[in-house]
């Protein structure tokens, strides 16, 4: 079968399940967001969770897990089971799991073998379908989605090779200046997702995706708009972002 047969066939059978990491703390934007999980901020009146689900609704997406946490009742409450054309499902963490962690708790849920899965404090305005067709044909079982900002300190940076494959995750703080970043926005295979310990709490950008890299983690290059809310500051120019 040809990579094109392949995609044609999981675009028929829209054969990827996405998922929202919705389960943080939210500490560092307590100071203006007290009262609700981050996913629930308001910007321009709207959760900030409706921008990531319109956004997955534009991508032929059916199914949406939420993999909630802190406050997370509060997020079942808003949405519920549908919202426009998604089918909204839930896993709720007992305790705080990291973002590895909580989708290993998730995988119950996932109903395809590639999953879609996006942070829930950031946006990235970037081309979701071609990331997809990019992604099967590299035969990738784990992409992210990278972008471009002018100074990676904040977010940590990422290099790929001229194939897109990963050269180096570099944690937030150990460089600054242009380049790529982790965007937040991932493809990950049923396969990698059950290798997640599921008895501790795990982080992907600590722990999980430095440990792919020679396992065939790919970076996806895009030029899209990224905002982050996760700080005063970021969430202050969201209204912008979103005008």
């Amino acid at each position: 079968m040809t990579v094109e047969s392949k995609i044609k066939i999981i675009k028929s059978k829209q054969e990827v399940t996405a998922a929202i990491l919705a389960g943080g703390l939210g500490t560092r934007l307590r100071s203006v967001v007290a009262d609700r999980p981050k996913v629930l901020a308001e910007v321009r009146g709207r959760p900030f969770l409706s921008y990531l689900l319109d956004r997955l609704a534009s991508v032929n997406v059916t199914e949406v897990v939420l993999c909630t946490g802190y406050l997370g009742e509060q997020v079942q409450a808003s949405f519920g089971n549908t919202y426009k054309s998604l089918r909204l499902v839930y896993s709720q963490e007992s305790s705080q799991l990291g973002t590895a962690g909580a989708l290993r708790l998730a995988l119950p849920f996932f109903q395809s073998e590639t999953v879609l899965v996006t942070n829930g404090d950031s946006f990235c305005d970037a081309d979701l379908s071609a990331f997809v067709k990019w992604h099967f044909a590299q035969q990738a079982e784990a992409s992210l989605l990278l972008t471009q900002v002018s100074d990676t300190k904040r977010f940590g940076r990422v290099e790929v090779d001229d194939k897109g494959q990963v050269l180096s995750f570099e944690e937030k703080g150990n460089s600054s200046g242009m380049g790529s970043i982790n965007a937040g926005i991932y493809l990950l295979s049923r396969n990698l997702l059950s290798t997640i310990p599921g008895d501790r709490p795990v982080s992907l950008e600590r722990e999980i995706f430095p440990n792919w890299i020679d396992r065939g983690l790919y970076g996806y290059p895009s030029n899209g708009g990224f905002l982050d809310i996760g700080t005063p500051d970021s969430y202050a120019i969201a209204e912008k972002f979103f005008t």
